[in-house]
């Protein structure tokens, strides 16, 4: 199954980057855990772990620490993995299919070859109007853009 990564500008964010390194080591980055505890929080906030079952059906736990010592874990299933290509996870499940309190969001993950590098998109459709607007309003351009110049400088070091 493919999902429609076509965006929705109601409930959708969209950051689309060109990262010079082949998107095989951008999908790495993703599916690593040492690797994506590298890159995946903005700094100041860091990644001190990371739990992935990267299959469809599979779960994850990444837990971001904040300077101030706070800790936010985030728990989801992966519902799609193309090699290389996509990766689509949601945390509307918390592992093997059982319900988490409060969906929020589903990432769609593209890795495109762009003649040798990486044209990436990452895509969080919401569940809610609501939600894509409280996302917004967190920085979510910000800091995925943070997040994509970390995840850039480890893969060209890879």
């Amino acid at each position: 199954m493919s999902y429609d990564a076509t965006p929705n500008p109601d409930r959708d964010l969209v950051l689309t980057r060109i990262i010079d390194a082949p998107r095989e080591k951008v999908f790495k980055a993703w599916t690593d855990a040492d690797l994506l505890k590298q890159w995946f929080a903005p700094l100041p906030y860091t990644t001190p772990h990371a739990e992935l079952d990267v299959r469809v059906g599979g779960s994850n736990l990444i837990v971001m620490r904040g300077p101030d010592g706070n800790e936010f874990p985030n728990r989801g299933v992966y519902l799609e993995i193309v090699e290389n290509e996509r990766i689509v996870v949601t945390d509307a499940y918390t592992k093997a299919w059982v319900l988490s309190e409060k969906p929020f969001m589903t990432l769609i993950l593209t890795f495109e070859d762009h003649g040798g590098r990486t044209r990436y998109t990452a895509l969080a459709r919401h569940w809610t109007v609501a939600d894509r607007e409280a996302h917004e309003k967190m920085g979510f351009h910000e800091g995925w853009g943070i997040c994509a110049d970390q995840l850039e400088a480890l893969v060209s070091k890879l």
